[in-house]
């Protein structure tokens, strides 16, 4: 498993839409490792191939926060939305790619997703909570949107010029 390097926005890879992937392959399961392993390291509870510079559809998720409670990694190839609850929630989201913002964001409170495992299978499952915001959240980057792309162009336009200078100083670094 390799660390891989997380891409700050603005960068144009993170607001490209991703490819499907066609078949399960050993290099989509290494992608899918070291996204796990990147997301963990981060740390962070979603990850989406475009964020490491892969313009693919596979997403890896783990929102349990519990410390005594077991992890529960997803990966999800290919994942796709097809029910979306009326009811809504706010969470306040941040990202790995837009390091330390946070804004709310409101999305519906539950959704059913359909995706393919690493085994091939076809899975289905109905998320709510934190793991309906974050799958939301990971689809959104697949698509290539942000979660400011929700806010006000305003406040959009102060985080990207906040990242802008982080990424600056990061290179002066």
């Amino acid at each position: 498993m390799t660390l891989r390097p997380i891409l700050i926005h603005p960068d144009p890879r993170l607001k490209t839409v991703a490819k499907p992937v066609p078949a399960i392959t050993d290099e989509v399961r290494e992608l899918a490792d070291d996204m796990l392993q990147t997301m963990y390291d981060a740390p962070g509870i979603g990850l989406a191939a475009p964020q490491v510079g892969v313009l693919a559809r596979v997403i890896v998720m783990d929102c349990v926060r519990d410390k005594d409670a077991a992890p529960r990694p997803l990966v999800l190839v290919n994942p796709q939305i097809v029910w979306s609850s009326e009811d809504r929630s706010v969470y306040e989201e941040g990202c790995l790619s837009i390091p330390d913002q946070y804004a709310d964001v409101e999305r519906p409170a539950e959704v059913e997703v359909t995706w393919t495992g690493l085994d091939g299978s076809e899975q289905r499952e109905r998320f709510d909570g934190l793991w309906a915001t974050c799958v939301q959240h990971e689809i959104d980057h697949l698509d290539g949107r942000l979660f400011i792309d929700y806010l006000s162009p305003l406040k959009r336009q102060l985080i990207t010029r906040k990242m802008v200078k982080l990424k600056r100083d990061r290179v002066r670094a």
